[in-house]
């Protein structure tokens, strides 16, 4: 059930659990450019919400600057999982760098330990290695478990929020030999330039729709002055297509993105999904397959549950 010819409600499972969610739910919006994506987790509230739908409806109505390369370099994102899976998730992937989520709820360092030992194995010696603790630690956690996982991967090559404040952050950084990436501290933080002025941080990661789309985050990558990776909300393609377009228009690009998720989904909107070849993305936006669109429509309740919410963080395309 399609809602209108612009507006379309998507619903994709989820190959392994990621970030506590099993299915992946979102709106697709088309414009004069193109289709765009919206798609806040549910827990959002319509303040949070608001900058995916500029982002959203940047790509569907206006498109996104020129870029200034073809392709981008990504990196396989390995979920809380055993060591069996992260290893085979590795191996499918197909990148050279890998990022695995550590600290997870109702693990212990021990998992991370193994599961990024077994990250290591799947990726040889040459491979990087960057963890994501989502901001699950305090800064003593946070270093202790930094230095345990460091060893474990033979060598990081940053860790992405071990803490959640900025100024923790800070202190962590000070007191670590790897480098530090923020994440959270920048994207739901009321001032995102903390980070740079409390030396917060090493590299700064940025995800499109929480910051408002392409245009807003190059300005913020500018005005922030660090080393940016261009990560995913686990999007659909359409989605994903925004990210690869900030990681093509940014004037240097040092580190592989966090855009090769929709390896996590069991399917996508796209005729060609936005999948890596050889740990590279091209720098293209995403057809839209009309059939996949009938296949992933979300239940009627669903579909009520994004209308209503669109409604109320701005349908009337003023917000």
């Amino acid at each position: 059930m399609q809602v209108d010819a612009s507006l379309h409600v998507f619903s994709i499972p989820l190959r392994t659990r990621f970030r506590g969610i099993t299915v992946r739910e979102g709106v697709l919006l088309r414009g004069d450019a193109g289709w765009g994506e919206w798609s806040p987790f549910l827990e959002y509230d319509d303040a949070t919400s608001r900058p995916w739908l500029a982002c959203a409806r940047e790509a569907a109505d206006v498109g996104w600057p020129d870029p200034l390369r073809s392709e981008v370099p990504v990196n396989v994102t390995v979920p809380a999982t055993d060591p069996e899976r992260a290893h085979a998730i590795v191996l499918a992937g197909g990148c050279r760098t890998a990022k695995v989520k550590v600290a997870e709820r109702g693990q212990e360092l021990a998992d991370d330990l193994a599961r990024v030992e077994a990250v290591r194995d799947a990726l040889g010696p040459d491979g990087l290695v960057r963890v994501d603790a989502n901001g699950a630690w305090d800064v003593d956690e946070a270093v202790r478990a930094i230095a345990a996982i460091d060893r474990a991967a033979g060598g990081l090559e940053y860790v992405e929020q071990p803490v959640m404040s900025v100024e923790d952050l800070a202190v962590v950084r000070r007191r670590v030999d790897v480098p530090i990436a923020a994440d959270e501290s920048i994207r739901r933080a009321e001032d995102p330039y903390r980070v740079r002025d409390l030396e917060a941080a090493d590299i700064a990661v940025l995800k499109v729709q929480p910051l408002g789309g392409v245009r807003a985050c190059l300005r913020i990558a500018e005005d922030i002055g660090l080393p940016v990776v261009v990560s995913s909300a686990v999007e659909s393609s359409v989605g994903i297509a925004a990210g690869v377009a900030l990681a093509a228009a940014l004037p240097e690009l040092h580190h592989a993105c966090g855009l090769a998720t929709v390896q996590l989904l069991t399917d996508d909107v796209a005729v060609d999904p936005l999948l890596p070849v050889d740990g590279m993305l091209p720098v293209a936006r995403a057809e839209v397959d009309d059939a996949a669109l009938d296949r992933l429509t979300a239940a009627g309740d669903r579909v009520d549950h994004w209308r209503r919410r669109l409604d109320a963080v701005g349908n009337d395309r003023s917000s």
